[in-house]
């Protein structure tokens, strides 16, 4: 989330000699973004309610008054139609007839299932709602995130499933599935507002993404960063979802290293049978996204 809202703000950009470098201060909207980090930050600093959106509110209206943000073309529309999209997924079930496509498929629910592991994890320990280093009713989360994705995709919509920016509801106190349902219906409402809604940009959220990575990273502090086989792929993980651009693909490193370290900290007894297995699953995962 921090990589990303720096990308998105322009505060990093590509660099062919250091793969990543600062971005161009003389961008007015990069200047947009530094502004609702600013706010948003002395707002989390200073424990306000709803910090975060009213920093993304600040930011709106800087970026309307300086003119680097247009202004909407009107207030209200109507809901887009699903027409183009309804069931359209479900008629090509039937295309998946080759090897090719039926590795792409379990590459897509590999990718979304550790997405979905790696975010609600993240989330529940922000939350405080892990037991044991467990979280409880897990099935239940994954079989809600699995139902609202295959809806989605039937809709025709983008995947709908658990999203890391939940974390600024929770850091407001949000911690019931009321949160959940409630974002929802001002999601439902905020369809018929479409245009309006045009003027948050990605200067404007990307501050907000920042902040969200900074509460994200706080459960970093339970990892025990002095015994090396935990640390080792523990880093690989933090390290390999920005730089790779994919939660899945910072997983898969991590848990390809873990078994490893761990055996030869002579800990391989530690290590859970599931996790071996996982182990071959992501070193096929691998071979198949990046060389297969």
């Amino acid at each position: 989330m921090l990589f990303l809202g720096l990308s998105d703000g322009g505060l990093i950009t590509a660099n062919k000699s250091t793969i990543v470098g600062l971005g161009s201060l003389s961008v007015g909207t990069t200047w947009l973004t530094i502004f609702g980090l600013v706010v948003t930050a002395i707002l989390m600093v200073k424990h306000v309610p709803g910090g975060i959106f009213i920093g993304m509110v600040a930011t709106v209206i800087l970026g309307l008054v300086t003119g680097l943000i247009n202004m909407p073309s009107g207030l209200i529309s109507a809901a887009p139609s699903l027409k183009p999209t309804f069931m359209v997924a479900f008629r090509h079930v039937g295309d998946i007839n080759s090897l090719q496509l039926v590795v792409v498929v379990l590459t897509f629910l590999l990718v979304t299932f550790f997405d979905t592991a790696g975010t609600l994890v993240g989330l529940a320990t922000q939350a405080g709602l892990m037991r044991d280093n467990k979280l409880p009713r897990v099935g239940k989360a994954l079989a809600s995130d699995s139902t609202a994705m295959l809806a989605g995709s039937l809709l025709g919509t983008s995947p709908v499933g658990a999203y890391v920016e939940s974390s600024a509801g929770i850091a407001v106190g949000g911690r019931s599935g009321l949160t959940a349902v409630t974002t929802g219906v001002l999601f439902l409402v905020g369809m018929f507002f479409s245009p309006l809604l045009g003027v948050v940009t990605t200067q404007v959220t990307a501050p907000a993404l920042i902040i969200v990575g900074v509460l994200m990273a706080q459960s970093l502090k339970n990892i025990n960063w002095f015994k090396m086989e935990i640390a080792i792929p523990a880093f690989l993980i933090v390290l390999g979802m920005p730089l790779s651009y994919s939660i899945s693909d910072g997983i898969a490193l991590g848990f390809i290293m873990y078994p490893i370290t761990m055996i030869a900290a002579k800990r391989g007894k530690e290590v859970s049978p599931i996790m071996y297995m996982l182990f071959f699953v992501f070193i096929g995962f691998m071979w198949i996204l990046n060389v297969g």
